[in-house]
C-alpha cells in the first residue's frame, strides 16, 4: 500500500473532528485490500519452495493443525480446490485466518526454510490463494451433513468460535441455532478488524459459505440476558455453546466525561467496517492509548482517513507491547508514532471537546511499573481507548477465572450441557485461529456427549 494521502491544509488550523477529508480516489486506495492475493505464477513459485517435511513443524505450530505440506503440494500441482479442502477441513475459517493470523509467530516462524534461507515459505499467502479460489468458484459443496440426529444446539455468538462450533456440529447432523446480538453475523471478523484486512465484504462471503452446509439458522438481534436466558436456551436445546467474545471495554481509570473526540477504539473500527470511510469523522491529531492489534488498527486507519498526526502511547517498553512486530512496522510505515513508557493521567478538554492528554513517564523498578514523577502532554482532537476488553453478560452460575469463563480442555463449563470458547474463555492468546480451534474441540465434545450410547 502506498503512503496515505494527506488532506490539504485548511485556512484555519482549529482542532475538530471531520469526515470527508480526502478525495474519493484516496479513500478507495487507502481502504482497498492491503495485501492482494498472489498471482497464479507467484503462488506456483512460492509453493515450490516448500520442502514438504514429513514431520512438519509448521503443521504443529498451527493451532488448528492444518496439514500445511499437503495443501501446498496441491497448489504446486494446480489443484486449488483440493488445497482449499485440506485447509477448510482443519479450519473452516481458513480464509479469514489467512488474512489476519500472525503467521510470522506461528507456522511461518516454524518453517525450516528460516534456517537455510532466512525466509519462510509464505504459508499465509498460499492459504489465502487456495481459499479465495474456492470462494470465487465454490462449485459442488466440499462438505456434506451426516444423517440427522434429532439433536439441537444453541450457539450464542457468531464470531470465529461460534461459527466453527456450529459448522462442526452441522456436519455431524445436528441442528444449530446461532443467536447473535448484532445486526449481522461474523462477530469480530465483521466488526472488529481493520477494513483493509478484510476488504470486499469477505467476512460475509465466508459466513455465507459456512452457513451453506445447511442445518444452521442464524438469528440476529438476539442478545443473551436481554432477549433470552441461559435457562431458556437449555430448555430449548440439548446443549449450548457460549461464544460471547469480550463486549466490555476497559476504562482508562480517569475522569472520563462525555466529550466529543473521546471514544473506544473498537467502536471506531466497527463504524469504519459498517460505513463508507468518507463518512467517518477523524481528528487532525489523534492519540491512541494501548499497545495491541486494536490500537494499531485504529491508529493506521486514522492516518488513512486523513489525520495528520497519530500517536500510539503505551505504558511499558517495546518488549512488552502485544501487537506483533509486523503490526508495529505496519503502523510505522504509515506514519504512526509509537511512544513507550507513558501512562495516561488526565483527559484535557475545552468546550465539551477533547484537546489532548496528559501522561506520566513510567519505568520498571523492583519488577513493578512505577511513575517517575515527570509528565508531558499531547495535543489531540481525538483520543481512542484501546487498553483491552472484558467479558460482559456471563450467565449466573457459570464459574469464571481471571474474569473469563472457566472450562476444561474440551470447552466444558461448570454448568452441565454448557460449553464455551473464543475470547470469553480463560486462557489462550485471543487469536482468531485459537478461537476456531476451541469451537472445533467443543463441537467434538458436544457431539460425543449427545451421541453416547446411540
Amino acid at each position: 500500500m502506498s503512503a496515505p494521502e494527506l488532506p490539504a491544509a485548511p485556512a484555519s488550523r482549529a482542532c475538530g473532528l471531520q469526515a470527508g477529508r480526502l478525495s474519493e480516489a484516496a479513500y478507495a486506495r487507502h481502504f482497498a485490500d492491503a495485501h492482494p492475493d498472489l498471482s497464479p505464477l507467484q503462488a506456483q513459485l512460492e509453493a515450490e519452495r516448500c520442502l514438504y517435511c514429513h514431520d512438519a513443524p509448521c503443521q504443529t505450530a498451527c493451532p488448528t493443525g492444518i496439514d500445511v505440506p499437503q495443501f501446498i503440494a496441491r497448489i504446486a500441482q494446480g489443484n486449488l480446490r483440493g488445497a482449499a479442502k485440506t485447509i477448510l477441513e482443519a479450519n473452516p475459517l481458513g480464509g479469514m485466518c489467512a488474512r489476519v493470523c500472525p503467521t510470522e509467530m506461528l507456522c511461518e516462524q516454524a518453517c525450516v526454510r528460516n534456517t537455510s534461507e532466512d525466509k519462510p515459505v509464505e504459508i499465509g499467502a498460499l492459504q489465502r490463494h487456495a481459499t479465495d479460489a474456492l470462494f470465487a468458484k465454490p462449485g459442488a459443496p466440499l462438505f456434506t451433513r451426516a444423517l440427522a440426529t434429532g439433536k439441537t444446539i444453541g450457539v450464542v455468538g457468531s464470531g470465529p468460535a461460534g461459527l466453527a462450533c456450529a459448522h462442526g456440529l452441522a456436519r455431524q447432523g445436528h441442528e444449530v441455532v446461532i443467536y447473535e446480538a448484532r445486526a449481522k453475523g461474523g462477530g469480530l471478523n465483521e466488526y472488529g478488524l481493520a477494513t483493509y484486512k478484510t476488504a470486499g465484504g469477505f467476512a460475509q462471503q465466508e459466513l455465507d459459505w459456512l452457513l451453506s452446509i445447511g442445518g444452521i439458522e442464524l438469528r440476529c438481534g438476539q442478545q443473551l440476558g436481554r432477549d433470552f436466558t441461559l435457562d431458556a436456551l437449555l430448555a430449548r436445546h440439548d446443549a449450548v455453546f457460549l461464544g460471547l467474545g469480550l463486549g466490555g471495554v476497559n476504562a482508562l481509570g480517569l475522569n472520563e466525561p462525555e466529550l466529543t473526540g473521546l471514544r473506544d477504539a473498537v467502536d471506531f473500527i466497527a463504524e469504519l467496517r459498517q460505513s463508507n470511510p468518507k463518512d467517518v469523522a477523524v481528528g487532525r491529531r489523534v492519540v491512541v492509548i494501548g499497545g495491541g492489534m486494536t490500537a494499531v488498527d485504529a491508529a493506521v486507519q486514522s492516518k488513512l482517513l486523513g489525520a495528520e498526526e497519530v500517536t500510539i502511547v503505551y505504558r511499558r517498553g517495546a518488549g512488552s507491547i502485544s501487537a506483533s512486530e509486523v503490526e508495529q512496522r505496519w503502523a510505522l510505515q504509515h506514519g504512526v508514532t509509537i511512544r513507550h513508557w507513558a501512562a495516561p493521567k488526565a483527559v484535557l478538554a475545552q468546550g465539551g471537546a477533547v484537546t489532548g492528554m496528559r501522561f506520566a513517564y513510567t519505568a520498571v523498578e523492583g519488577g513493578k511499573l512505577v511513575e517517575t514523577g515527570e509528565h508531558f502532554e499531547l495535543a489531540a482532537d481525538m483520543v481512542l481507548r484501546a487498553i483491552g476488553q472484558t467479558l460482559e453478560g456471563a450467565p449466573a452460575g457459570i464459574a469464571l477465572q481471571g474474569g473469563r469463563i472457566q472450562t476444561d480442555e474440551a470447552g466444558r463449563t461448570s454448568r452441565a450441557k454448557v460449553w464455551a470458547g473464543g475470547d470469553c474463555r480463560f486462557g489462550g492468546r485471543d487469536l482468531t485461529v485459537e478461537a476456531v480451534e476451541q469451537g472445533k474441540q467443543a463441537a467434538r465434545s458436544i457431539h460425543a456427549e449427545l451421541t453416547q450410547g446411540a
